[in-house]
């Protein structure tokens, strides 16, 4: 590459964006040592061998011009279904769920990277003139709900509510960011709480209610969603301000918190290192959403635009139900944190969800 070349490159990386995404990957790194301590051997060496392919697609996403996604948007969409009708066919079932692909000894979850095709498809759809937009509100929402509305239905089916409610939630972020007129994102939000109310009441498994009902009385579930909230909160708040120290944590090493390298990674790492650090964590991943979002304003075009509110949003309502779940003041909904938590799958969706990100911030001054 010629050095001019490469000194354009130097001025146009996003370096602060780069420095926090290293900086929560060292920490999950560090944490995740911990976590797997106690854990079925090899996990480690298999997310480290997962860091090193998400790598690689960070950079062939940061590197490749957005405007080849946007061209592709909807062909990406359909590979996505394509890959979640197939899981529902012949999907690997692990407790009760098919939610994987296998691939010899590797699997991926197509749920995970239904939440980037949506977001690349909805952004496409909001790319065009806001004045059609404008005359032709209902056309584009109906066109909206249904690019999130079939995969979300394909995702219950598997079932994985956590999945697909973060799905929903990301898509209705952009519906309200988008130029829709109020009255249309109020009688949306009004529709959607009266379908989530009809769907919680007759279309929810028993165990799925358990676990949003255990929540507000953790005693409906002792031995299970309960004592996993319990558990949190207990190595959480014995963390106090310093925590107790790497590899120190009580909660973690005794193997009374469950799952802590999947979904509760956030309560060994509140354990070793205490409200400090944590504030430290929370605060790498405002800097990310609040960068992506102020990207967003200084996009030069609205698919780039849109683009980095639904990255934003997917980043946000991770963080979010994570942490308040292992905090106690969500449900126990089996949400992963961005790069901390373990998961191939997981991992390689924020990978492309920051390279995106990347990709626009080198982009939107060059033309």
């Amino acid at each position: 590459m010629p050095l001019t070349a490469l000194r354009k490159l130097r001025t146009k990386f996003d370096w602060p964006l780069f420095g926090a995404i290293v900086a929560i990957v060292a920490i999950a790194l560090v944490n995740l040592y911990s976590a797997t301590r106690v854990a079925p051997k090899g996990l480690y060496q298999n997310q480290l061998m997962w860091f090193a392919v998400g790598t690689v697609i960070f950079i062939v996403t940061a590197a490749s011009d957005y405007r080849f996604f946007e061209r592709l948007a909807y062909a990406v969409y359909g590979v996505g279904l394509v890959l979640l009708i197939a899981v529902l066919i012949g999907g690997k079932t692990v407790k009760g769920s098919s939610r994987w692909l296998g691939f010899g000894p590797f699997g991926v979850q197509p749920s995970e990277l239904a939440k980037i095709v949506v977001i690349i498809a909805l952004a496409k759809l909001f790319s065009g003139d806001p004045l059609d937009l404008a005359l032709r509100p209902w056309r584009y929402l109906m066109s909206a709900l249904l690019i999130m509305g079939v995969p979300m239905l394909l995702i219950m089916k598997q079932p994985d509510l956590g999945t697909a409610l973060i799905l929903y939630l990301i898509a209705t972020t952009i519906l309200m960011v988008v130029s829709l007129q109020l009255h249309v994102k109020l009688l949306t939000l009004g529709a959607e709480f009266l379908f989530g109310t009809v769907f919680f009441l007759f279309k929810l498994h028993g165990y799925q209610k358990k676990r949003l009902l255990t929540f507000i009385d953790p005693s409906l579930d002792p031995s299970g969603a309960g004592w996993h909230a319990r558990q949190a909160i207990f190595a959480v708040g014995s963390g106090k301000w310093t925590g107790k120290g790497w590899l120190k944590g009580t909660q973690n090493q005794l193997q009374f918190l469950p799952e802590h390298w999947t979904d509760f990674p956030f309560a060994v790492f509140a354990e070793e290192w205490g409200f400090i650090g944590c504030t430290i964590l929370i605060g790498c991943y405002l800097f990310l959403i609040l960068w992506a979002l102020n990207l967003a304003a200084e996009a030069r075009d609205r698919f780039a635009e849109t683009l980095c509110v639904g990255c934003a949003a997917l980043l946000f309502w991770h963080v979010f139900f994570n942490i308040g779940m292992v905090a106690g003041i969500l449900p126990v909904v089996g949400v992963t944190l961005p790069l901390i938590s373990y998961g191939g799958s997981s991992l390689l969706t924020v990978m492309v969800t920051l390279g995106l990100i990347m990709n626009v911030s080198i982009r939107r001054y060059s033309y």
